[in-house]
């Protein structure tokens, strides 16, 4: 059996290499680093897959949801909701541009923004909800467009990790995650679903006045070299970025479904153990499948993230470990507990949920290479452990 991994980037470049070597050597040979046709090439191809009017590319998923934030004009003291149990790029863009950040508790099942608990943060000041599609599985969205229509919100898809998820809504209508807000962002960090050979991300809108904004903002505010309409800043994608991510949309979808299948071997072979809660992926209402979603196109898997329930989570993380099997624990301490964004508003009690995640979650390997020997090791050492 060959060494397991987190992810194998290694792995799956081997069966690329062809393609995206071709791709980073035509940035070589025409020497169009920043902006080239490679990015405008790329741009085109995803706005196509997503289905969305616009597309822009820029530097990282955290600028994503920065010049997203920009764009819509959110003024110093408009709040902002969302998660608690995320990671903190979510949160810490909200805090730089001077807004106030709003935690809010998460589903048990789902660890999406808990649909509750969003209704009674809203206050005269709020101005916007960012939902996480967190570990690849989109959030209720049929229940946050709502809110955001009744109380006249903006809503930011933060998409970093579900990119190439569907959303069925209530009616039975598909749509991409990341398009269905004001705006949707994504990153493209080399361990997504979709990532690049290093950093990248892109924002999506079908809002054409705020496509025009954002994307003078990704570039210091410029349409016109060297006049600025706008406060901008520095956030392009590059074109050799842009050439591995055009080299690999064309896959995104077979590496979603190996995702789900690494998912549905895992959710058997886990299925009797009385201390191990898998990804509950049907309880979401809101997909009208009514399916486990490991099966359909509602999740991607960005992560596999089990709840182990004995009080040995982390026995089970070295135990792990010791046995040549990579995890992880996202995430190990909430947000609002965080020394950065602690606040008086807080009170332990309003976050039962993800206080009992960060006390119970761990992460398996997840990627498109996963071989069955390596899925058996790994569900076997943990059901000998955890039992």
């Amino acid at each position: 059996m060959k060494k397991i991994q987190m992810v194998d980037l290694q792995g799956q470049y081997e069966q690329i290499k062809e393609t995206v070597n071709t791709s980073i050597q035509e940035v070589l040979n025409t020497s169009s680093y920043i902006n080239g046709p490679l990015v405008h090439e790329f741009q085109a191809d995803l706005e196509k897959y997503l289905d969305v009017k616009h597309v822009i590319p820029c530097a990282n998923g955290t600028d994503a949801l920065q010049i997203a934030m920009m764009g819509l004009g959110l003024e110093q003291g408009d709040e902002v909701i969302t998660a608690d149990f995320t990671f903190a790029a979510t949160v810490e863009v909200i805090a730089l541009l001077k807004l106030t950040p709003v935690l809010v508790d998460v589903d048990k099942n789902t660890f999406n923004i808990d649909i509750e608990a969003l209704k009674k943060a809203i206050t005269p000041k709020t101005k916007a909800i960012v939902p996480v599609h967190l570990f690849g599985q989109v959030a209720n969205m049929d229940a946050v467009m709502g809110i955001a229509k009744q109380y006249n919100l903006f809503v930011i898809e933060d998409n970093a990790q579900a990119i190439g998820a569907n959303y069925t809504f209530k009616n039975g209508k598909k749509q991409k995650a990341g398009t269905i807000g004001n705006v949707g962002t994504t990153s493209f960090f080399p361990s997504k679903n979709l990532g690049c050979y290093g950093d990248g991300g892109a924002i999506f809108t079908n809002d054409d006045e705020l496509a025009h904004t954002l994307r003078g903002i990704v570039n210091h505010g410029m349409y016109t070299r060297y006049y600025h309409d706008v406060v901008g800043v520095n956030s392009r994608l590059d074109s050799i970025q842009a050439g591995v991510l055009k080299a690999k949309l064309p896959l995104l979808d077979s590496y979603c479904n190996a995702r789900r299948n690494a998912a549905r071997f895992y959710n058997n072979a886990f299925s009797n153990n009385p201390n191990i809660i898998t990804p509950t992926t049907k309880s979401n209402a809101t997909n009208s499948c009514g399916e486990i979603c490991d099966v359909c196109d509602c999740h991607v898997f960005h992560q596999y993230t089990l709840q182990i329930t004995n009080g040995k989570r982390d026995e089970l993380h070295k135990h792990l470990l010791d046995k040549g099997i990579p995890n992880a624990i996202y995430y190990p301490v909430a947000l609002h507990a965080q020394k950065a964004y602690q606040d008086s508003r807080y009170k332990e009690s309003d976050f039962p949920v993800t206080n009992e995640l960060i006390k119970t979650v761990i992460s398996l390997p997840m990627h498109t290479e996963l071989e069955k020997e390596q899925l058996e090791f790994i569900t076997e050492t943990i059901n000998q452990f955890i039992k």
